[in-house]
């Protein structure tokens, strides 16, 4: 009984830590929403313009595909019930059965380890990342997945992450991340931005329409990245925290049974004297 409440105040703690730091990583994906919003109304401006192949090649679609990275971002730490599972089923199922190579890049300990378990073609690692990371933390992976794709090693990038709903809703996600898709609106949805038409008229671009192109798209591309991490994170924290609330419960309950075992047992041994006591007053008056 000790035990099991020892162990209900650790969960109680670990609750209390996963509630306050699922606060700050969902208003950390909500303030990078305006700042996505209005760059994807540029692009989508600059390439409805000049041609979606002759914008930039982060834009344009390969006709081979010959090899595939996904980007998984899971975590560092346990203890965060099916929330592992989920994203790592997901993004199995999406890949099993895959015509071309697949490589991965692991964001998190433990996904890194399960991966590894199966023997599949791990590129990179990232681990260690900060509770409330900036976009500097991320920009290295980003930037990974940009060179692998500019370089050809790579003809498509997917991203797997667990999309934030609320806390008791968590999503596993795997959408393409490069080429980026214009024509479509689950970048929109995913990153829980506005949908808008692009505007018609002309604008004038200081200094060049080809100069901020040439920085959005891979700004953005690392931006979607940051996105899903910071959404990936608060989805850790929100299944840690229920997690952890359930095993409190679950704690208290299994506390109470043994305490109903412990009471029984020992009005059991008191009856059990109490009848020794009886017998033996009874066998001295019969004497």
């Amino acid at each position: 009984m000790r035990s099991v409440a020892n162990i209900s105040q650790v969960t109680h703690a670990l609750e209390a830590v996963s509630a306050s730091r699922v606060r700050k990583a969902q208003q950390a994906a909500l303030a990078t929403r305006p700042y996505a919003t209005k760059a994807w109304q540029v692009l989508e401006h600059l390439a409805a313009q000049a041609g979606r192949d002759q914008v930039h090649p982060l834009l344009t679609e390969r006709r081979e595909i010959r090899r595939v990275l996904v980007m998984l971002i899971t975590g560092d730490r346990g203890l965060a019930g099916a929330f592992y599972g989920n994203i790592l089923r997901a993004t199995l199922d999406e890949f099993r059965g895959s015509a071309v190579p697949v490589r991965y890049v692991v964001v998190g300990r433990k996904g890194r380890d399960i991966l590894s378990r199966r023997h599949v073609d791990i590129v990179a690692e990232f681990s260690g990342l900060p509770t409330s990371p900036s976009f500097a933390d991320v920009s290295a992976i980003g930037s990974l997945a940009v060179d692998e794709y500019l370089s050809g090693e790579v003809d498509q990038v997917y991203l797997a992450y667990t999309r934030f709903v609320n806390l008791l809703r968590q999503t596993p996600t795997v959408r393409k991340l490069l080429p980026l898709e214009m024509e479509s609106d689950v970048t929109r949805i995913s990153m829980g931005m506005e949908t808008r038409v692009a505007p018609s008229r002309s604008y004038l671009y200081e200094p060049g329409e080809a100069e901020i192109i040439n920085l959005i798209v891979p700004r953005f591309t690392g931006l979607q990245l940051y996105q899903a991490v910071l959404e990936s994170m608060a989805s850790e924290h929100a299944a840690r925290m229920v997690a952890m609330r359930n095993a409190t419960e679950n704690a208290h309950e299994l506390v109470e049974a043994l305490r109903l075992q412990y009471n029984k047992a020992r009005q059991q041994a008191i009856t059990s004297d109490m009848l020794d006591i009886a017998g033996g007053a009874e066998a001295l008056a019969a004497g």
